[in-house]
């Protein structure tokens, strides 16, 4: 989950260590830290791990978690790549400043021998209808949702280069992970993400990295074999990719089943399963925003609320992820496959394994809901479970890019000592401590 609370700089902050050493407090088998950045770019408060000076602070953040849990909680990081997105732009600024005027404009609007001004003018003047005739659906998706790069751009000379880029740039964020004192990597090849994009059936490069399952595989597994290379045989190093994209043209359960395998024998340690959240059927954003890649059909999935269909929003990714592990135990591989996605009670997660639908099992929004659930389990408090709401109350924050906290707690006690409130002075920023016949079980710092 990316909480939104590192410096614009990417830099680790006090509340990013207060944020997981809350986590650890329930000690869970893991903590896998939010998605980070690979390169060296500006992307607001996200953290990133694109040079060595980031490694000092993410290493305050490794050693808060093993002293929250007493050492029984690994912590992992994700590494993430992404392209360019752009704010939806406000029309006029689009037609008199953004777009770039071609011949094919001049030659529909009968204005070759028109100045460029004119002719933006003119653009500027037209209707929908008329704009649908004039410009080019990627032109359209732009003024309509604002500008994104895809992976098939690659008459762009940096998008045409990246199956040389990202190896080596995934393997040095790899390397740095190791020296911050994380236990393992979670390489993100899920969701909007750059490495999605090339498994996606929506991949039609034509220079060996995209079309058919096997090239679209092979720059995913080219970044492994080189984050491998580099960090050594006895480091975690798994990745996170989707059973399904919930997008018209897009991956299914077969490539599913297929990348899964392929992953497993090229030596990955764990395999996380996510589903959907893609920009393909993201929803029109408004004026001055980003489109947000779980609003669509594809986001519900991925992060489906209590306003539902009859199944709801509990484990709507099992069954998949079920599939897959039995598609991977029958290619005759033992790599832990881990469920995510709606999962939020003990006998539901417990029934996962026991099933053999699963070997490990990922919280979301239910650890967010109450950190300290895998220690009230532990200790059979299960009936002091807070349950997550499904509300999705964090999730619209997230959108919004405001710090991510969860409506079961985070008006609760902002008077107590020590309370760190958001930006907005409403909402404290960590769960309250949980108090257990009258001691404190976890405290927060």
């Amino acid at each position: 989950m990316v909480p939104w609370r590192a410096s614009e700089q990417g830099d680790v902050t006090q509340d990013v260590v207060d944020w997981y050493a809350r986590f650890a407090e329930g000690k869970p088998g893991a903590i896998v830290v939010e998605a980070t950045g690979i390169r060296d770019i500006p992307s607001g408060p996200l953290l990133r791990i694109s040079d060595d000076r980031y490694i000092d602070g993410l290493k305050r953040v490794t050693d808060a978690v093993r002293e929250a849990s007493g050492g029984q909680t690994r912590i992992l990081i994700q590494l993430i790549d992404f392209l360019t997105i752009r704010r939806r732009p406000d029309p006029d600024a689009f037609f008199m400043r953004f777009l770039a005027v071609t011949a094919d404009h001049r030659r529909h609007l009968q204005m070759e021998h028109d100045d460029e001004l004119a002719v933006r003018e003119r653009l500027r003047s037209l209707d929908e209808a008329s704009l649908e005739a004039v410009l080019t659906s990627r032109e359209l998706e732009s003024l309509r949702y604002g500008h994104r790069e895809r992976v098939t751009d690659t008459h762009l000379p940096h998008i045409a280069a990246l199956p040389e880029m990202l190896p080596g740039l995934f393997a040095n964020a790899a390397v740095r992970a190791k020296s911050a004192g994380f236990d393992g990597v979670e390489l993100h090849y899920a969701h909007a993400y750059t490495l999605s994009s090339f498994l996606s059936a929506t991949n039609t490069r034509s220079d060996g990295y995209g079309g058919a399952r096997e090239q679209r595989a092979r720059l995913p597994l080219e970044v492994y074999r080189e984050v491998r290379a580099a960090v050594g045989p006895r480091y975690a190093v798994g990745c996170r990719f989707l059973t399904d994209e919930i997008v018209d043209r897009g991956s299914g359960i077969e490539d599913a089943r297929f990348f899964a395998v392929e992953f497993a024998r090229a030596g990955m340690d764990f395999l996380s399963l996510s589903r959907g959240g893609k920009f393909d059927d993201a929803r029109q954003p408004k004026v001055g925003w980003a489109a947000y890649p779980y609003t669509g059909r594809s986001g519900y999935e991925c992060m489906p609320s209590y306003l539902s269909d009859a199944q709801g929003p509990w484990g709507r990714n099992s069954e998949p992820v079920g599939q897959i592990r039995a598609a991977v135990r029958e290619a005759g591989y033992e790599i832990p496959i881990i469920s995510t996605g709606g999962i939020h009670g003990f006998h539901q997660a417990e029934s996962l394994l026991l099933e053999g639908k699963a070997d490990v099992v990922g919280l979301a929004r239910q650890a967010l809901a109450d950190p300290d659930w895998f220690e009230k389990v532990r200790l059979g408090r299960g009936n002091e479970v807070v349950l997550c709401r499904y509300s999705n109350y964090c999730e619209g924050l997230d959108q919004k890019h405001k710090q991510v906290t969860c409506e079961l707690w985070d008006r609760t006690a902002l008077d107590e000592p020590g309370v760190v409130l958001a930006s907005d002075r409403k909402r404290r920023l960590t769960a309250p401590s949980w108090i257990s016949g009258g001691a404190s079980v976890s405290g927060v710092k």
